[in-house]
């Protein structure tokens, strides 16, 4: 039974992530136009396979010649351009996607990294230069993400240097001949000048897809992280770590482990209370009721504890804690399952369910339990275990459970001081502001993680104003050498050279990309010197570490970046703010709690004869905690 199509007053749009398919008709290409349209309006992301549109100058059965998907494409992107995010200055999230046998392939491949050309011509004359600019706003495929889809057969193509054929699309006959290796080379060299394309690995998805036997896994969100069948949605949630970390820094598994049963549970009871845009989604959302439980903080947590991003014992307390949320995801799923019964779509797929949540449970014997705590590793491996038995005897509720999204801005609300699994972009990064302006953020798990490797207060309020002053901790006195590697982040900071090399990137995403549903949305960041060879070496490992997808960005590729440490080309002038522009640094929230008693002020207001009240509950020093707005009517 479905729910009410159009979000409304009792059914909203609990969605964030949506999937969506493509026929080779004009009919469907429209209606696709119009899904994405209305998802962009509610402020949801999507994300499609163009691989189904017949190539460029095909045959069409009504007579004439195709245009091919690159030419919808720029309608796609116009739409999106226009309607944004819920209306709003945000940009619309999209992916697009194209098989690498497709005969467009080539095309798809440069099309973005040429308009950004176009971009920087028009900037150089003389332009607005941001991303909402007289610039950037008059080129095409600016509104969406890139992925070229990869199977095994290419990349090892790819790997022995030898002949891809594409394949028209109807009819499938060969096409065109290339040498794998030189595809290769130049998805990374239009990837070294813009960011895109980014890479999805089909095979890799395919062979941890739980519902082999309904269809297979063709697209992805706009962020890569939900992967799922065609024409279907996914509501996101997101675990802060830092949370789990007692004062003495052990990771309170217990209370994670209860966080997790809790925020599946209500995951689950919103599928059926939410609306989604077509009948297809909402179809596939009851009968495969997919979720996507992921986590923030990671970054941060690591530093806390005194332990490196980029080392071996980073790699492994990260997968522990992914292989325990995932584990348990799939533990109250088939509990769920238990009571209510599994997805309708379980029995079909029960096989392919059973074999992947083994695949699962497999994994975590890859997790050396010397370098986690003992509990940490015993609960990673009892999760899978029940997981597994309950689920062969009940079945599961729900298709996927866990994804790790970016968390980018949900993550201020949060108090994170990083995203989803990324380390922080440096210790003091600038943000822009969408109408002027810059903020200065600096990260607040310095001085925790000085004191548990055995700082005095003194020598930490002494390194925290090194970096307040300098951009970075190297230099920074009475700090030791074998510590820096704590405080190393993605970009080389503003007066410092360490950073983490994007190998250290590839190798965490891959420590715990098996104890994911989905994937992960993790940007690899590479500095500006990286080489095209270096993009190139970095997408074929990703696909050997087992990785579903990857994208990539080299610092200083765009002229224009949101986020920055204010060392990439264009974006030097951060530190040198321009007139009119305001710096402010921005620090973690503390958050009080106000008592349960508490002293009130109410003010009483009429608008338009309507009576209204706002009432502001006080802390104790006098100070506002909380404001309540109530009317009369609605």
């Amino acid at each position: 039974m479905t729910k009410k199509l159009l979000p409304g007053e009792n059914h909203p749009q609990c969605s964030a992530c949506f999937i969506n398919s493509v026929g080779d008709t004009l009919e469907s290409i429209l209606d696709l136009a119009k899904t994405e349209g209305m998802l962009f309006k509610w402020g949801s992301g999507t994300g499609t396979n163009l691989s189904a549109i017949r190539e460029e100058d095909a045959h069409l059965w009504g007579g004439g010649r195709a245009s091919g998907p690159l030419s919808f494409m720029k309608g796609f992107d116009a739409f999106a351009g226009v309607i944004k995010s819920g209306g709003t200055t945000r940009r619309a999230a999209k992916m697009v996607i194209l098989n690498s046998d497709h005969p467009d392939i080539e095309k798809f491949i440069w099309c973005k990294a040429k308009e950004e050309k176009k971009a920087h011509t028009l900037i150089d004359a003389g332009y607005d230069s941001s991303l909402d600019g007289d610039a950037y706003s008059s080129v095409f495929f600016q509104n969406a993400n890139n992925s070229v889809r990869a199977t095994d057969e290419f990349m090892q193509a790819v790997e022995a240097d030898t002949d891809w054929w594409t394949r028209s699309v109807v009819g499938s006959e060969k096409r065109a001949r290339y040498k794998a290796r030189e595809l290769m080379r130049e998805i990374a060299e239009a990837t070294h000048q813009c960011g895109d394309p980014g890479m999805q690995f089909d095979t890799t998805i395919n062979r941890w897809h739980t519902s082999k036997a309904t269809a297979r896994i063709n697209a992805s969100n706009p962020c890569s992280e939900y992967m799922f069948l065609d024409d279907s949605a996914c509501n996101l949630a997101s675990l802060n770590l830092m949370k789990f970390v007692g004062p003495g820094g052990s990771f309170d598994v217990e209370a994670f482990r209860q966080a997790v049963d809790t925020v599946i549970l209500a995951q689950e009871i919103l599928v059926d209370n939410a609306s989604y845009p077509t009948e297809k989604i909402a179809k596939n959302s009851h009968d495969f009721r997919p979720l996507g439980l992921g986590y923030a903080n990671l970054g941060a947590m690591l530093m806390s504890l005194g332990i490196p991003y980029d080392s071996d014992q980073g790699r492994d307390y990260a997968g522990a804690i992914t292989a325990i949320m995932c584990g348990q995801s799939y533990l109250t799923s088939a509990r769920i399952a238990e009571a209510v019964g599994p997805c309708p779509g379980y029995p079909e797929n029960e096989e392919s369910f059973l074999k992947v949540i083994r695949m699962h449970w497999d994994a975590v014997s890859g997790i050396d339990s010397k370098r986690v705590p003992p509990a940490m590793f015993a609960a990673a491996e009892a999760c899978w275990h029940e997981a597994y038995e309950v689920g062969s005897l009940t079945g599961y509720r729900n298709a996927q459970t866990t994804v790790l999204a970016p968390t980018g801005t949900i993550g201020f609300m949060m108090d994170c001081d990083t995203t989803g699994v990324e380390p922080d972009l440096a210790l003091v990064k600038y943000k822009k502001l969408v109408g002027g302006g810059v903020i200065k953020i600096v990260n607040n798990t310095v001085p925790q993680a000085l004191i548990k490797l055995g700082y005095t207060a003194e020598q930490t309020e002494q390194i925290v104003s090194h970096i307040d002053s300098t951009g970075t901790i190297e230099g920074a006195n009475h700090l030791k050498p074998e510590h820096l590697a704590v405080f190393d982040c993605s970009f080389r900071p503003q007066n410092g050279v360490r950073f983490i090399h994007h190998m250290g990137h590839v190798r965490m995403m891959a420590a715990v990309q098996p104890f994911i549903s989905g994937a992960i949305s993790k940007t690899i960041n590479m500095p500006e010197e990286s080489t095209v060879e270096d993009i190139m070496d970095a997408y074929i490992e990703s696909w050997r570490l087992g990785l579903k997808a990857v994208a990539i960005y080299r610092d200083g590729s765009k002229r224009v970046q949101p986020l920055s440490s204010g060392t990439g080309k264009g974006e030097k002038k951060m530190t040198a703010l321009t007139p009119g522009t305001v710096e402010k640094v921005v620090y973690r929230p503390i958050r009080r709690k106000l008592e349960d008693e508490r002293q009130s002020v109410t003010h009483k207001f009429s608008i338009g004869g309507h009576e209204g009240y706002i009432t502001v509950g006080l802390y104790s020093d006098g100070t506002p905690g909380e404001v309540f707005i109530s009317m009369a009517k609605e």
